[in-house]
């Protein structure tokens, strides 16, 4: 999970794998983490639920109800699980920073 794409400078992950600038993300990086982790190229409803994840947490600036975010793209409650392998891989996809420990057991 320690994920490095590149060494240029061009995305740096933490420890956990969770990007340190979201500012970095794009829809190209995100789909490079999820094959890189084994999930395949992402399809369009997930590239919904990753910005609605980001424009959540821009507005809040934490990790917000994921039943909530899959409401705000017309999916049912459970989408998160459905379309990502974990909500927390969700978070990591959509370029958002490390929520700490507390944060992570409830993705």
């Amino acid at each position: 999970m320690n994920t490095r794409l590149d060494t240029s400078g061009t995305a740096v992950f933490d420890r956990d794998g969770f990007l340190i600038d979201p500012g970095m993300w794009s829809e190209t990086l995100a789909d490079r983490i999820a094959q890189t982790d084994g999930i395949g190229p992402l399809n369009e409803a997930q590239y919904g639920l990753l910005h609605a994840l980001r424009d959540e947490f821009s507005k809040h600036a934490s990790v917000t109800a994921l039943s909530h975010v899959c409401h705000l793209v017309g999916q049912s409650a459970d989408c998160m699980q459905r379309l990502f392998p974990s909500p927390r891989e969700a978070w990591r996809l959509a370029g958002l920073p490390n929520p700490g420990e507390e944060a992570k057991t409830y993705l």
